[in-house]
């Protein structure tokens, strides 16, 4: 089985769609031969939103503690510390200056689960009709043009409720890949939807016609785990 030598997309128990901590994937790269773990689980908000998904603020020291235990424990591993993360106009003092800053973590990756529109944000079974996709392409656009984001992760999530390949998501994919294109951040082909339950005859992502139309553009594409 070919295995990825270098992972930037994985997430421990704090995620609720994992198990294990950070030495139990450290041990599991290095017996793959792997070169980098990348560690990102989904980010702690200080207002604790969206902790379904997600750990509390108060476990961020647990986080990095963690980390820190798999590098002392793996030194032939490199360890990466980041976090996965909805663009949040009003914490990116917050994601920049505290996580990215004052924390040293080494990067963040934007990873859009909800969308926000009108004023309230958006699940992903509700990004479906033209008015919610317009408003999931811009907002993964405003994250890229924000300079937080390293990578953009399953950038074809949208995939989970949309039934089929029509004009209105053929926009929004476009949208999406011309911001990459010109802003040179990386589209990720993302390993999780491949394990999850089909949506009719196909997986939920990644949605092949997007990345048939993503060849159309001068982007670089990633291949991670999730």
């Amino acid at each position: 089985m070919n295995r990825l030598r270098d992972n930037y997309h994985t997430h421990t128990r704090r995620c609720h769609h994992a198990e294990g901590n950070v030495s139990d994937y450290a041990r599991f790269a290095l017996d793959s031969g792997a070169r980098i773990l990348g560690i990102s689980d989904h980010v702690p908000w200080p207002d604790d939103h969206w902790l379904g998904v997600r750990m509390p603020f108060s476990e961020l020291d647990d986080y990095v503690a963690d980390i820190e235990a798999a590098r002392a424990a793996f030194p032939g591993l490199t360890i990466l510390a980041g976090f996965e993360c909805e663009y949040r106009v009003e914490y990116k003092a917050y994601l920049e200056d505290e996580l990215l800053g004052k924390r040293g973590f080494r990067y963040l990756i934007s990873g859009s689960h909800w969308a926000p529109a009108d004023g309230h944000w958006l699940n992903l079974d509700q990004v479906v009709s033209a008015h919610a996709l317009s408003h999931y392409a811009r907002h993964l656009a405003d994250a890229m043009q924000s300079g937080l984001f390293t990578f953009v992760a399953h950038p074809d999530l949208f995939g989970i409720a949309c039934d089929s390949w029509t004009a209105e998501t053929i926009a929004c994919s476009r949208d999406i890949l011309a911001a990459a294109a010109a802003l040179h951040i990386p589209l990720e082909i993302n390993g999780l939807g491949m394990r999850k339950p089909p949506r009719g005859n196909r997986a939920p992502y990644p949605w092949p016609p997007f990345w048939e139309l993503a060849a159309e553009y001068p982007i670089t594409v990633i291949c991670n785990s999730d």
